[in-house]
């Protein structure tokens, strides 16, 4: 495979579950018309629930629910390989959840599961937020590897830890659903997306949740699509919608040859003075 057309999802996700579905299906439908393959929706595409405990009350059981059963029919029915975003899934603490991306083939099996590693906190001029509340940790580490792609992935904060991304080894793309703060996304989204991009010589796929939420909460939006030299590709701003585009995957290998700067690097093997 020497191209791939990828799209981003971004919405503003409401309180309504029915809403929310109805939304992102029409998103995707959109995105299939402009060519899409692959298909990554943002984290809490299917509920920015009133209070945080609401996604605790939708939860659902690993490989039984309605969420799950709505994502495999839309990765089947478009043919697509859907990134689903996050859905909260039941976790053995009973008032937490995780904070799960599912990927779907096209034949509307799910493939893979990461459980968000990094849980957000912050605490700003009228914000806080405490992810930990009511998410429980995920403790594994992504391996992903598909149709002779390497695949990392990440949710949100995890973005901010670079440490995270090179214990996932080598790999091509790095998809990673995002609910960021508009207050923390215009300070770091931009800057970190590249980065990750640049040190990791990799395309970034990042879908995000944009806009003035129904439960107050604002979010950055700017999903986004870069190439492993850092240039930006495809990027929303911060309205409901789409961006597509076909990836030169050839990009890669000619990237870390002039530049072979992730596979020489010697930190591993320095001694402590």
């Amino acid at each position: 495979m020497s191209s791939l057309s990828v799209a981003v999802i971004q919405t503003c996700s409401s309180t309504s579950l029915d809403d929310n579905i109805a939304c992102v299906e029409n998103l995707i439908a959109n995105a299939v018309e402009q060519g899409a393959e692959w298909v990554v929706l943002p984290e809490y595409w299917a509920i920015m629930g009133a209070n945080d405990t609401d996604k605790v009350q939708i939860a659902e059981d690993f490989g039984n629910g309605r969420l799950q059963s709505v994502m495999a029919n839309w990765a089947t029915r478009f043919h697509i390989t859907l990134f689903g975003g996050t859905i909260p899934l039941k976790s053995p603490q009973k008032d937490k959840i995780f904070n799960s991306l599912l990927t779907f083939n096209p034949a509307g099996e799910c493939i893979y599961r990461y459980d968000k590693v990094h849980l957000f906190g912050f605490s700003g001029v009228g914000e806080k937020y405490s992810e930990a509340d009511t998410i429980a940790a995920g403790e594994f580490l992504p391996q992903f590897q598909y149709n002779g792609i390497k695949i990392a992935q990440g949710i949100c904060f995890d973005l901010r830890f670079p440490e995270f991304f090179r214990r996932q080894g080598v790999f091509d793309i790095f998809i990673l659903p995002a609910a960021f703060t508009y207050t923390t996304g215009l300070a770091h989204w931009t800057t970190l997306l590249k980065a990750r991009a640049i040190e990791n010589q990799c395309f970034v796929v990042a879908a995000g949740q944009g806009g003035q939420h129904a439960n107050g909460r604002r979010t950055f939006g700017h999903s986004t699509i870069i190439d492993p030299w850092g240039e930006v590709l495809a990027e929303l701003d911060e309205e409901t919608g789409v961006a597509c585009v076909t990836i030169d995957l050839q990009k890669i290998k000619t990237v870390r040859r002039h530049l072979p700067a992730i596979l020489v690097g010697r930190t591993g093997s320095l001694k402590i003075k």
